[in-house]
């Protein structure tokens, strides 16, 4: 008998008509001869509101340490109220189910509450309970300290759930979403966007830390790290009469050894979710970026592209660097506060900026993949602000009202609607 994970989202999650469905799903897999655990997210929505009901109740009062260890025991509620639903499903069709909460397993974290890294799963007692026949039905997104305390994983958790899960069972993991797979772009943006079959963990993490949400990126890097076989799946396919599932399709995450042909780029990826400041007049000090980059790496703000450039004040330059939506105000409001002691003469906040990228690992062997972007954007008019480069992508920052016209710019400049 072969182990297999699955999990599915909160979409998959979302009521019990959705839960049967799931439900008729781990079934088929059983009965085909597997053996089987499940990952499950909470209802969708529902972690948003348990989330609100913890900001309601607001903040320790003056004396008592703050601390997100009471936030985690109220969200990881969501996960174990679906782990339960589907065990009780999966019985009432006649099979033998249970839910294991986290501290159960365990999958045992770090303490960083809201935030945990997931350490270690012994897998043995959820291995054996498994191979006996019985379907273990996980909550996702949550674990425990050392102490025993509850812990989550931070948002889309239950993806890192799922694959260290599988890889403490050393077995593959199927993931059941709202998708049927990993497309070439978003097909919402561009509808000639074509599933992709396979795709390797190297790409699959370029493009899931550069704006495609179908799975969460510490996932990608955990099954990357593990060897851990993963195919994103639809959750709205439905086994026949005879309990049996079509011909899955879906998209294989896999090592790049296991791809036949390697494509030169296989996908296309826009983020919206950026900011970029810049620093006029910076003093041409051989330690000015150091200092600005240790500022913002002790404040925990995350640095992408860094562009550096003559300024028209002579012996100064301009330094100009994107982060995070979420963090730019912050970033900016450290900069202003410690512009004497870096010595800039005016900084610039503009988060009226997008990312696009290109992904493949083709670019490795490939000439020519860079030239064939910047005439694309060039032959619709667009213009670049800043860029970066990794062994297997190349991200250009723009104007966000040009976004979705770069993307459907590149995906027809490199031939990905005959993917």
């Amino acid at each position: 008998m072969t182990r297999l994970v699955l999990k599915f989202g909160g979409t998959s999650m979302g009521d019990l008509d959705r839960i049967r469905r799931a439900a008729r799903i781990v079934a088929a897999e059983y009965h085909a001869g597997r053996r089987v655990a499940v990952v499950v997210s909470a209802m969708a929505g529902k972690t948003n509101e348990l989330v609100a009901w913890t900001d309601g109740a607001g903040r320790p009062a003056q004396g008592i340490d703050p601390s997100d260890d009471e936030y985690d025991a109220v969200v990881a509620s969501g996960e174990q109220v679906t782990a339960g639903l589907l065990a009780l499903t999966l019985r009432n069709m006649g099979l033998r189910a249970r839910s294991w909460m986290g501290w159960q397993i365990p999958i045992l974290t770090d303490d960083q509450h809201g935030k945990a890294r997931i350490v270690d799963i012994p897998g043995e007692t959820l291995g054996a309970a498994v191979d006996s026949g019985e379907i273990a039905v996980v909550p996702g997104f949550q674990g425990m300290t050392r102490d025993g305390r509850i812990t989550t994983l931070g948002r889309g958790g239950s993806d890192t759930s799922a694959v260290a899960v599988a890889a403490a069972l050393d077995c593959p993991c199927d993931i059941y979403t709202d998708v049927d797979g990993v497309y070439t772009t978003d097909p919402r943006i561009e509808s000639r966007a074509r599933r992709i079959e396979r795709i390797s963990y190297e790409e699959m993490l370029e493009m899931a830390s550069l704006g495609a949400k179908v799975l969460q990126t510490r996932s990608v890097e955990l099954a990357m790290a593990k060897r851990v076989p993963v195919r994103v799946l639809s959750s709205f396919i439905e086994p026949d009469d005879h309990g049996v599932l079509p011909d899955k399709g879906g998209t294989l995450i896999c090592d790049e050894e296991e791809i036949v042909e390697k494509r030169i780029v296989s996908g296309v990826t826009m983020s919206r979710d950026e900011a970029r400041i810049t620093l006029l007049g910076l003093g041409d000090r051989t330690d000015a970026p150091a200092d600005v980059f240790t500022r913002l790496a002790d404040a925990g703000v995350n640095v992408d592209m860094i562009v550096q450039s003559q300024s028209r004040t002579e012996g100064a330059v301009n330094l100009t660097f994107t982060t995070g939506r979420r963090d730019a105000t912050r970033a900016a409001e450290l900069m202003r506060a410690a512009q004497a002691d870096i010595g800039f003469q005016e900084i610039r906040l503009d988060e009226d900026v997008a990312k696009v990228s290109v992904v493949g690992v083709g670019m490795r062997s490939h000439a020519g993949v860079a030239q064939t972007m910047f005439r694309a954007l060039a032959d619709k008019g667009i213009k670049f602000q800043a860029i970066s480069t990794s062994e297997i992508k190349i991200s250009v920052l723009i104007d966000a009202a040009y976004a979705e016209l770069a993307v459907r710019a590149l995906h027809a400049a490199y031939g990905l609607e005959s993917v």
